[in-house]
């Protein structure tokens, strides 16, 4: 929070007081090799390029401060290397793709998928050049649109995280990547404002998806095991109740229910995108991730998969590709998340009560870089080796008429609580159980939340 230092409270006309810019926060907004947050960072599974950007030239980027170069060679090998050549740093991105790896147009090194040295032509046959060194690489893999790099130390390796939505039968994923020239976390950190999007979204501009988003909601935030921030908005939307339950998880990564929600009554409904904000250098970073589609998903919806691509979404505000003028007089999701300087200044922030999502991601993520430094092993979304991954994110929409001449803010707040704890209670289950059975655990909760019962909830709730 901005410290003003005004002797007796609020001074008109401070510009001058206020002109002094501070530092950012270091600790989670740099993310190159050696810094805190960047450590952390690498030692996840990282998205770093769409697939079908991947061609038969090699594609250069910029992820977590390295400039790298990402192919797929003849064998059908995703490669992420280092960009510039270890023999006299040409770049990459004009070498030759083989069958095997990757060829410098300059002295024709050839370099296999993991870094090692096939060839090194020119060089005499005496030469022990290729036994003595490496070139960077990271080990890859492809899955569903996306290519993933582990750029972190090779002998703490996880599992890929394969989570339940993106295994969903009836769901097609249709992946993206939208570039973002400010610091990732201040992209990443608009997850978990719900305030937000009653506003932005429909009350300041056009309705931006539907006009239910303008029913300001109960609101609560929660941690679960030390690895999970999410909040739970609970809105009134005529004779229904709209139960929207999202979820991120350390260090990048997030999940948001379907857009269009608000119409019909639905159980677990799951979600409209899943994304990871990763950083390209301390001022950019990436959104890769999927738009789900599916009848449920898209029930009197306007979603367009065919929109859907690089620098390219289907819902309103994610791109910066619009006038200027538009942008003014009905700004979107990129307008606000790159206006706040190209890193924000968390010193000269006023934080109040609907910022308690934020705040909670933020110390969630200090504690994990923290115990990073510390050479501990980072708070991890995984299931046993070959499982699926169970999530949370859903949307939930009830028919139950508001009480006649009362206020039902209570009623809303316990039934929200009610969805987070059967949702987390059967992350348990076996997969393909844990849809039909909260389906028809959820159904039962009007009824219970009107009875008076108060959930026992498996996590600790902050309320705004």
């Amino acid at each position: 929070m901005a410290q003003q230092n005004f002797e007796t409270g609020p001074k008109p006309f401070a510009g001058y007081q206020l002109s002094k810019v501070p530092a950012s926060d270091d600790t989670l907004t740099r993310v190159g090799p050696g810094t805190p947050c960047g450590e952390l960072m690498r030692r996840y599974w990282q998205p770093v390029a769409m697939t079908k950007m991947v061609k038969d030239r090699p594609l250069r980027t910029v992820i977590l401060g390295e400039e790298l170069v990402v192919f797929r060679d003849g064998s059908g090998r995703y490669a992420v290397m280092h960009l510039h050549c270890s023999h006299r740093g040409a770049s990459l991105e004009y070498g030759r793709v083989t069958q095997h790896g990757i060829q410098c147009c300059y002295h024709g090194w050839h370099y296999d998928i993991d870094g090692r040295i096939r060839e090194t032509p020119g060089e005499p046959s005496r030469s022990t050049i290729k036994g003595e060194i490496s070139h960077g690489a990271y080990p890859a893999i492809e899955r569903h649109g996306l290519v993933f790099a582990y750029m972190g130390p090779p002998d703490k390796r996880p599992p890929f995280p394969d989570f339940d939505t993106l295994n969903l039968p009836d769901v097609e994923l249709a992946p993206y990547a939208i570039h973002h020239p400010c610091n990732w976390l201040q992209v990443h950190e608009n997850l978990m404002d719900p305030v937000h999007a009653v506003f932005l979204h429909a009350k300041m501009g056009n309705v931006q998806f539907t006009a239910a988003w303008g029913e300001e909601p109960v609101t609560e935030w929660g941690e679960i095991d030390g690895r999970a921030v999410f909040y739970v908005a609970t809105r009134r939307v005529g004779s229904k109740v709209w139960v929207r339950f999202n979820e991120v998880l350390v260090p990048n990564f997030g999940q948001v229910g379907g857009f269009w929600a608000g119409a019909d009554e639905v159980m677990f409904s799951r979600v409209g995108a899943t994304r990871w904000t990763v950083p390209g250098e301390d001022n950019s970073c990436w959104i890769f991730g999927y738009r789900h589609f599916s009848e449920e998903l898209e029930r009197g919806g306007a979603g367009k998969k065919e929109l859907v691509g690089y620098e390219s979404q289907d819902m309103y505000g994610q791109t910066g590709d619009r006038a200027y003028e538009e942008m003014q007089s009905n700004p979107g999701d990129w307008e606000v998340m790159v206006s706040q300087r190209p890193t924000a200044v968390h010193a000269l922030e006023n934080l109040g009560h609907s910022d308690l999502g934020v705040s909670m991601l933020r110390g969630q993520l200090r504690r994990a870089v923290e115990s990073a430094s510390r050479d501990q092993p980072p708070p991890l979304a995984l299931a046993p080796e070959g499982k699926i991954t169970p999530s949370w994110t859903t949307n939930t929409i009830y028919e139950l008429p508001a009480p006649a001449g009362g206020d039902d803010l209570d009623l809303r707040r316990r039934i929200g609580r009610m969805v987070v704890a059967e949702v987390v209670a059967a992350k348990e289950f076996d997969p393909a159980k844990r849809v039909p059975a909260l389906k028809e655990a959820l159904a039962g909760i009007p009824a219970r939340a009107l009875g008076g019962e108060e959930p026992a909830v498996p996590c600790r709730f902050v309320s705004l």
